[in-house]
């Protein structure tokens, strides 16, 4: 059983989500699907405030009870915010990917890149291809 995809995201083929924020910057985070492959999360590893990111690369490690998962940016820009509260609760990706599971947020370098991203309804396909 899938979750509702957010209309308003834009997701990379290996499952992080990109939603632009009304002051133009994009906060980052792993889709539903991709949480519940890794199952319960037990740490993660979030990029600083002022690192640059580059889109494909890696910028954040997730570790849940199966596995440690590198998370890739899916656009380039500073990184501007980070999502402290995972540092205690990890598992908030858990229950809620999409809202207050996000990772990071950055001031986009190229928002061209967003247009090479995946839309909800592609997204949703690629995953349903997975599942088969």
């Amino acid at each position: 059983m899938m979750s509702e995809i957010p209309g308003d995201l834009k997701f990379q083929k290996t499952h992080e989500w990109v939603r632009i924020e009304d002051d133009g910057s994009a906060r980052i985070g792993i889709s539903d699907h991709a949480q519940g492959l890794l199952g319960d999360l037990v740490y993660v590893e979030l990029p600083k405030v002022g690192d640059t990111l580059e889109a494909g690369t890696g910028c954040a490690v997730i570790e849940s009870v199966k596995a440690a998962s590198d998370v890739y940016a899916p656009v380039s820009g500073e990184v501007i915010a980070v999502n402290d509260a995972l540092a205690d609760a990890p598992e908030t990706i858990n229950a809620d990917a999409f809202g207050e599971g996000w990772l990071c947020r950055v001031k986009l370098s190229d928002p061209g890149e967003l247009d090479a991203l995946l839309s909800p309804d592609d997204y949703a396909e690629l995953v349903a291809s997975d599942e088969h």
